[in-house]
């Protein structure tokens, strides 16, 4: 069975390329290998913040891009018909002025604020999605990483910190 503990799926490794791992995966991005690493693995601050942006933001430019290549591919070989074009071109129809109002910010606090399914997967597929191009969603996406990270990271020194005093 598949042990849904997060901070022993990489137990056989050094805490560092643990940390980076559990930064690319998904379900756990920095939002669990920030407290993972700094309370399980005992590693400095400092490096858990690098190592979780690094390995957070790695997936999400690969899905930058070859996304566009995936999708040419489904297109050429008819996997999706026209059922995905149509849907593509409809989500950036309706985002195009949303995205033109709100400007660059939205997609910064979009992965800056660390809830669940806004995280720099969601924003890489967002951004294709919504045709917004490698050169400038990137660094959007990573401005956004490294919010959501300095927040985690202040929460989990802040709740450490807080139980240590209570108990």
């Amino acid at each position: 069975m598949f042990n849904f503990n997060p901070a022993t799926w990489f137990v056989n490794l050094p805490p560092e390329v643990a940390t980076f791992l559990l930064s690319m995966i998904p379900i756990t991005e920095l939002r669990a290998s920030i407290p993972i690493g700094i309370e399980v693995y005992g590693l400095a601050v400092w490096k858990v913040w690098v190592i979780a942006i690094i390995g957070d933001i790695v997936p999400a430019f690969f899905i930058l891009l070859l996304m566009p290549y995936a999708h040419k591919l489904a297109i050429k070989y008819q996997l999706f018909g026209k059922f995905l074009t149509n849907e593509l071109e409809n989500a950036e129809r309706k985002f195009s002025g949303k995205y033109e109002k709100y400007g660059s910010i939205a997609l910064i606090i979009f992965v800056g604020i660390p809830l669940p399914f806004t995280g720099s997967w969601t924003a890489s597929l967002a951004s294709f999605v919504f045709n917004i191009p490698l050169k400038k969603s990137f660094p959007l996406i990573l401005l956004g990483v490294c919010m959501a990270a300095t927040i985690v990271m202040l929460i989990t020194l802040f709740a450490s910190n807080f139980l240590g005093w209570i108990l």
